[in-house]
């Protein structure tokens, strides 16, 4: 079982490479940490698709590194 969750945890984390490479790159600046370039802009749904699934992946991958961390799987 924990050899499955190993795995897991590997083909998420190249997953999410791959997502976070794919992603646009916004050049906020200081503006993007108060989402003040949103107000103004628009996602495209390819966009917000990506990003759907790098949160979920992300999750996967977080998931993973608590199972693992805390031993909770023997």
């Amino acid at each position: 079982m924990i050899t499955l969750v190993w795995m897991v945890q590997v083909i998420s984390a190249l997953l999410l490479i791959v997502l976070i490479l794919m992603h646009s790159p916004k050049g906020d600046g200081i503006a993007g940490i108060g989402n003040a370039t949103q107000m103004f802009t628009s996602q495209k749904s390819a966009e917000k698709g990506l990003n759907k699934l790098t949160a979920i992946v992300a999750a996967v991958f977080v998931v993973c590194v608590f199972i693992l961390g805390f031993g909770l799987i023997k």
